[in-house]
């Protein structure tokens, strides 16, 4: 193992887009920390995955949705820099999340709060919790969607964060650019992993429509994405800041 750590932080690591993001960093050479909310041993068999490959990883429980609970949560990441040799991050990688599907005329307040926790007070909060821990010309990858560009029926209120965490990636590059620190999003098309129920990957009306409408022809996979979060969270690039990369193959071009 080498004794240099590049270490990156992920939340939502222990499946899906986290997962993959998890082992191509590790396989460029990154040691990770993962979140995961309730699926410890599926968190535990990414670790496992990552030190197979000579690398640091370590699981560390969170809700994203329970800001309270963020300053405990870095005092347990700095804890774990340091047994490391670290003392701070190279990269964070927002991508917690959870879905949504429901008319406008069918979603609900609590459904709608239960969103903007996730996926608009959450990364905000986390991310500045974390600050002090991000070293200077870090680097920092929000996750959003294809769906705040296009619109598709039912994805309104999960889209409108999106939309959110957009705007919120620009910000945090023009206040963090005196310390060399790039943030940038990065909004997936339509992906095959269990997210939102695995419309995409289970339900064949659903595939065929999205590879109807994607220049590649056919839905993402976790493996197209993994490698792009790993160039937007490289050292190398620098001077990619406070864009909005889709990674959809093509969708509704």
């Amino acid at each position: 193992m080498s004794n240099a750590t590049r270490a990156v932080l992920i939340t939502g690591g222990s499946r899906g887009l986290g997962r993959n993001a998890a082992l191509a960093l590790a396989a460029d050479g990154a040691d990770i920390v993962l979140t995961y909310r309730s699926q410890a041993e599926a968190a535990q068999a990414v670790v496992a995955q990552i030190r197979a490959l000579g690398r640091r990883a370590e699981a560390i429980p969170l809700d994203v949705a329970d800001s309270s609970g963020f300053a405990d949560f870095a005092a347990h990441v700095r804890m774990v820099l340091d047994g490391w040799g670290a003392t701070q991050l190279q990269g964070l990688l927002n991508n917690a999340g959870e879905g949504l599907h429901a008319m406008i005329a069918d979603t609900t307040v609590d459904q709608f709060d239960a969103l903007v926790a996730v996926h608009l007070k959450g990364p905000y909060f986390l991310t500045q919790a974390l600050l002090p821990l991000i070293a200077d010309g870090g680097r920092i990858l929000n996750v959003s969607s294809g769906l705040a560009r296009f619109s598709l029926p039912g994805s309104s209120a999960y889209a409108m964060m999106k939309g959110g965490i957009e705007v919120f990636t620009r910000y945090l590059a023009k206040e963090l650019g005196a310390r060399g620190i790039t943030a940038n999003t990065l909004a997936p098309g339509a992906i095959e992993t269990d997210f939102g129920g695995g419309r995409v990957r289970d339900d064949a009306q659903v595939n065929a429509m999205v590879a109807s409408v994607t220049a590649m022809g056919r839905p993402g996979k976790p493996d197209d994405i993994g490698p792009v979060a790993v160039a937007l969270l490289s050292p190398q690039t620098v001077w990619v800041n406070a864009q909005r990369v889709e990674a959809s193959g093509g969708m509704f071009v």
